[in-house]
């Protein structure tokens, strides 16, 4: 009997839960509508409604979740990592082993930062973790059953930049005390490395330079192309302008000479010149005058020794009695250089091997008859040697005459916006001006 009862209650909540919702659905409505009439009600209250905009973190929506941030600390490891979050070796295993090509969990360092994400309803074990590998890439691990790894970028926002700044002590200094990038004077000195010696700046010489400045998340994190710059060498005012002429990115001056010589000014980053190039001089160690065909860079031993142009090796060898270890490389059919005393060779060089413009080629020594670490530096033009520092470096090739109006424009625009203090907008082409005849003809509507 008591059994039936029962049975007869759920049967009947049964029924009356689905009546009992319905009649609270037609009482909520009713009511709406009765408010809909009501003064300061309008229909379309609703869609004034503001929706709330989801917040990403890394690419991930984190609405749910909580971000945890760390920094390794010295010796630790992902597996220590994992560890305090209670996350076991089978997952940590699998990630190194199978995601180094996203990223090499074995090269964490010291000092990068981490993010978990953990979920706001558990927040027990984390859904994903992220590395940051330098500040514009980052791995992204999920750490759920499937296990997977993704590799991204930051978007980078590139904006035009202006430094400028008078040298007392060195061009690096004078573009960090002036707010420069720090790769900035590198750059300069590639741009400039045909035309000024910049062991040979003087107090005094003065730059002003336009360039890309990339950002991430608001803060500079480096630079990308210098676009412009005046820099002022000895009383005399030296302009780069960036122009790309069949596909390729040079440096002119405002009369479309190209700044590239066909070789730089020197072949490697010196302390003094100890000897110069002379038909009889005094040899230190022989005790007798001879002559010598070269000039000798005083530099520290292991200082890279870089080629002064394009061209292939065509000797490297060993002479006890003199050059030590040398190498000699043949440019074109009239140029080849010679540089004497290493101490080695850099990885790959060899007899035959093609050489870059600027490729490191060996190292400063004090190798063969000697007095100290030295290059020993020689041109030969046609076979015979001439003197290095009294070159004349034929240049690349200039702006074309097709192409000399449109860069006219270019160089003008760039020079006569400088004149401002103010950072200059990027050059644009001029919108093309309508025949008047045409104009005429067809009025705007």
């Amino acid at each position: 009997m008591r059994y039936r009862t029962k049975h007869r209650i759920k049967v009947l909540l049964l029924i009356a839960a689905p009546l009992l919702l319905l009649a609270l659905l037609i009482s909520y409505c009713s009511r709406s509508c009765e408010h809909r009439g009501e003064p300061g009600f309008t229909d379309d209250m609703i869609d004034t409604i503001t929706p709330v905009e989801p917040t990403y973190f890394y690419g991930i929506c984190i609405d749910s979740m909580f971000v945890e941030e760390g920094q390794i600390t010295q010796g630790q490891t992902l597996s220590t990592i994992f560890a305090s979050k209670g996350i076991g070796s089978k997952v940590t295993d699998h990630i190194a082993r199978n995601h180094k090509d996203v990223f090499d969990v074995g090269k964490i360092r010291s000092g990068k930062r981490y993010y978990f994400l953990i979920s706001n309803d558990t927040l027990e074990t984390p859904l994903f973790w992220i590395y940051e590998i330098d500040r514009r890439n980052y791995a992204l691990f999920s750490l759920t059953d499937s296990l997977t790894a993704w590799r991204f970028q930051k978007d980078m926002e590139v904006q035009l930049a202006r430094t400028s700044g008078v040298i007392n002590t060195s061009l690096w200094n004078a573009v960090i005390d002036n707010g420069g990038d720090a790769s900035l004077a590198v750059h300069l000195s590639d741009v400039y490395a045909w035309t000024i010696d910049f062991f040979g700046i003087q107090k005094g010489d003065c730059f002003d330079v336009v360039y890309d400045r990339q950002y991430i998340d608001g803060q500079p994190v480096g630079m990308g192309e210098v676009i412009y710059c005046e820099f002022v060498h000895c009383g005399d005012t030296l302009r780069a302008i960036a122009y790309e002429q069949d596909g390729i990115t040079s440096f002119y001056n405002e009369k479309g000479e190209n700044l590239r010589k066909a070789f730089l000014k020197a072949p490697l980053n010196y302390r003094r010149i100890s000897s110069t190039f002379s038909n009889s001089r005094y040899h230190p160690v022989l005790k007798v005058y001879r002559p010598h065909h070269g000039v000798d860079y005083a530099a520290p031993a292991g200082t890279p020794v870089s080629s002064i142009g394009d061209g292939v090796v065509i000797k490297k060898a060993y002479q006890s009695g003199g050059a030590g270890y040398y190498l000699k490389i043949k440019h074109n059919s009239t140029y080849t250089t010679s540089y004497m005393h290493l101490k080695g060779y850099a990885k790959g060089i060899a007899e035959g091997v093609r050489v870059k413009q600027g490729q490191v080629i060996g190292y400063v020594g004090s190798t063969g008859i000697s007095t100290g670490p030295h290059l020993d530096f020689r041109v030969f033009k046609d076979g015979t040697p001439i003197d290095p520092l009294k070159m004349e470096s034929p240049p690349a090739d200039p702006i074309k005459k097709e192409d000399m109006e449109q860069f006219t424009k270019v160089a003008r625009y760039w020079m006569e916006s400088m004149r401002s203090p103010e950072v200059p907008e990027p050059y644009q082409e001029p919108e093309p001006q309508q025949d008047s005849l045409a104009v005429q003809l067809n009025p705007p509507a």
